[in-house]
């Protein structure tokens, strides 16, 4: 007969005795190797007692150790951790005051912070400098705002009046065209708004104007003071925070502050510098077409400018109105043409020659997070929205590894551009003192407090022997402090 071809059996057992304790020490000890076969037994060679054991002790199949468990399994996290950021989103709200108070001091610390490093360079006492930079952005901020108020207050009962009668005018000419344009439903919107102006309800809410104006108030002095203490101490209190971690990590936070600090202090002062240069070419363009109210409306150009993509529009509808009514139709083409004129220079030479490649965002995640701001925190989250999304994609390429940067042969090229990756914008001096962080203890430098430590814990020898190691470095410590 041909020879089978599986593998021959065991040897049979001479008796029973044996391989009963055998199968039993595998099953009941645990020991047995998975991936090795445990020798079988006779049913009629075990007692009934251990039959029972072994079925009673074999593995059960769990319900989760399916796919379907496993996919179970990823939604209840999912969920959990959806519960735990909606919670900790609702905790922020509450306290969106100090939030918002805290988000615009560092904003503006990030803005001034260099003006500060500046000072401290050319001799000057850190109190010294922070007093002076910190009174100088008070009295810039102090003296634009005024400047607004001033300029606007006594002119916007007529500027608003006349955008109204421009918004009219525009749907006479909507109706008169041959635009299949329906008018209704706009009046209708229109008209409840003014219902609910005129209602008692709307009177209601005017009356809690005074706890908004309190509100309002609170937040500007605990920004002003968080401002200040920032420009002051806010390197002290990065250190006392870099302290409490050692290596890659000491140096992935480092970095992580650096390139938010980088991405938050460029952002303001670029957009405050286009804001300038877009407010000055529309608003000079208004006074020589003659259209009125022209330095109002740069200031409004000026203010919307730092609502990115929606507040270059809405200035521009509000000039294109006024100029409607008061110049006719061809003028009103003419500011609309101006100011499409104006945007596309700021998106194509003032962004990029002015703030580089400082958010490095795509526009609909721009427009994305300008939605998202607004519907959180209104007028302030669309304002912060922006930069602080920017800042978060810094920190996540600084965090993460499995970005695959260049080109593929199969995906084609990178859609990043090099100069866009948190790497470039390191300079050498930021990289050294990362390295040096990473390597610290490695290399032999000195160490901080919890560094010497941990050493003093891996070589108890050294501390029992008086740790003259350490005794040297302390010694020279306070010679040098």
């Amino acid at each position: 007969m041909p020879t089978s071809s599986r593998p021959d059996r065991p040897a049979a057992r001479s008796g029973g005795s044996s391989a009963a304790p055998l199968h039993a020490e595998a099953v009941l000890g645990g020991r047995a190797d998975p991936g090795q076969a445990v020798p079988a037994s006779n049913a009629a060679d075990e007692p009934a007692g251990l039959q029972e054991a072994t079925r009673s002790l074999a593995p059960a199949v769990s319900p989760w150790a399916d796919s379907l468990g496993r996919a179970g399994s990823r939604a209840a996290q999912t969920l959990l951790i959806a519960a735990v950021v909606a919670g900790l989103v609702w905790v922020l709200l509450r306290i969106k005051v100090v939030v918002i108070a805290a988000m615009v001091a560092l904003i503006l610390a990030s803005a001034v912070g260099p003006v500060v490093k500046w000072l401290e360079r050319r001799g000057w006492s850190n109190l010294l400098a922070t007093l002076t930079a910190f009174l100088g952005i008070l009295l810039l901020l102090g003296g634009v705002i005024t400047g607004i108020v001033l300029t606007v207050r006594n002119q916007w009962d007529t500027l608003a009046a006349q955008a109204g009668e421009g918004w009219s005018e525009l749907q006479r000419l909507l109706q008169s065209s041959p635009l299949p344009v329906d008018t209704a439903s706009v009046d209708a919107a229109l008209r409840r708004a003014g219902e609910f102006v005129s209602s008692g309800s709307f009177a209601g809410s005017a009356l809690s104007g005074l706890s908004a104006a309190a509100t309002f108030l609170t937040g500007l002095v605990l920004m002003v003071v968080i401002l200040f203490f920032f420009l002051k101490d806010g390197e002290k209190m990065w250190n006392f925070t870099l302290r409490w971690f050692r290596g890659e990590r000491r140096a992935r936070l480092a970095e992580s502050v650096d390139r938010g600090s980088q991405v938050l202090g460029g952002y303001v002062r670029g957009t405050a510098l286009v804001a300038l240069i877009d407010a000055v070419f529309i608003g000079a363009f208004l006074m020589i077409v003659g259209v009125p109210l022209a330095l109002p409306l740069a200031v409004l150009v000026f203010v919307t400018a730092f609502i990115p993509v929606v507040g270059a529009t809405v200035a521009g509808i509000i000039a294109a109105l006024v100029a409607l009514v008061t110049n006719g139709p061809v003028i009103a083409l003419a500011v609309v043409g101006w100011i499409i004129v104006v945007n596309q220079i700021e998106g194509n030479i003032l962004q990029p020659v002015i703030m580089g490649r400082t958010l490095s965002l795509h526009a609909l995640m721009v427009l994305l997070a300008l939605t998202v701001g607004t519907l959180v925190g209104g007028i302030f989250g669309a304002i912060l929205a922006v930069p602080y999304t920017a800042v978060a994609w810094a920190v996540i390429q600084v965090w993460t590894d499995s970005y695959q940067v260049g080109d593929d042969p199969v995906l084609g090229p990178d859609p990043v551009n090099p100069k866009d990756r948190v790497e470039a914008k390191a300079t050498m001096a930021e990289r050294w003192k990362y390295q040096r962080m990473r390597y610290q203890q490695a290399l032999g430098g000195r160490f901080g407090a919890t560094e010497k430590d941990a050493a003093r814990q891996e070589d108890p020898g050294q501390e029992a022997s008086g740790d003259p190691a350490g005794g040297r470095d302390a010694d020279t410590d306070a010679r040098r402090s």
